[in-house]
């Protein structure tokens, strides 16, 4: 477990706990971290488990089977290497990801199994598969605006659950998402473009995660909405992740995969 002090560290922890297929064997979070030398059980609210938290991410790599990585982009990347090493399974929920770190996973996948998502819910990744096929359905007459929020403390926008649902959407009109992505509108914009997708980013409170794929044609609006309640459907789903990747061949993996939704 990597970043295991954190609100998905124990979200995880705890899903893994509660696993009969899976054993806690290292619990990892930065040096500095307040939660080092804690019991990762009592610290996810699980009850003891006698992993406690530590900083060697070599020695936590050499008994794990698999990785749960919900941390930072340039961790991940570190951690990509560690798992390619160990031959372990990563799963992977960060999110910001650049293309420097992309390649390095892209690397380490030639030796092990990586789970990447921009979101690990079973129910965002059906809605994914939604989106794909609505985009494909209606075509360019429909435009398509990405919305979503999350809590004042997160860091990067749009999310990665935002981005995916965008990726969705450009595959499913077969274009390119960079060529026709809109992240921000401000002043004189003009008429919108033919064929963009939009992106809009809220931040306020404690909201777990609210994502709205609208298609807007002439006289009409579909609306595909998903609503997290808990972060615990993103440790379920990296959960199932693990364990559905674990006699898989190295290679890099989505949850697309796992769900059988291609």
């Amino acid at each position: 477990m990597t970043g295991a002090g954190g609100r998905m560290g124990r979200a995880l922890t705890r899903a893994v706990l509660a696993e009969e297929k899976l054993r806690l064997v290292a619990a990892l979070d930065r040096p500095d971290a307040e939660v080092q030398g804690e019991d990762a059980g009592l610290l996810a609210g699980a009850g003891m488990c006698g992993v406690t938290v530590g900083a060697d991410a070599v020695a936590g790599f050499v008994d794990a089977d698999v990785v749960l990585d919900f941390t930072t982009p340039e961790a991940t990347a570190a951690y990509s290497e560690l798992a390619a090493q160990a031959r372990a399974v990563h799963v992977i929920g960060t999110t910001g990801l650049q293309g420097e770190h992309e390649e390095r996973l892209q690397a380490a996948a030639r030796h092990c199994r990586i789970v990447k998502s921009g979101n690990m819910s079973l129910g965002v990744n059906l809605l994914a598969s939604l989106v794909r096929r609505a985009a494909a359905a209606l075509g360019p007459g429909y435009d398509i605006e990405v919305v979503e929020m999350h809590h004042r403390h997160k860091v990067d926008a749009p999310s990665g659950t935002a981005l995916l649902l965008g990726q969705a959407a450009a595959d499913g009109r077969a274009v390119d998402l960079a060529e026709n992505a809109i992240r921000a509108r401000d002043g004189h914009t003009g008429p919108r473009p033919e064929g963009a997708i939009g992106f809009a980013t809220l931040r306020g409170g404690s909201v777990v995660g609210e994502h709205a794929v609208i298609l807007a044609g002439d006289g009409e609006r579909i609306e595909l909405v998903h609503r997290a309640e808990s972060r615990d459907n993103f440790a379920r789903g990296a959960v199932r992740a693990a364990l559905w990747a674990f006699d898989k061949k190295p290679g890099l993996y989505t949850m697309a995969d796992v769900l059988g939704l291609h």
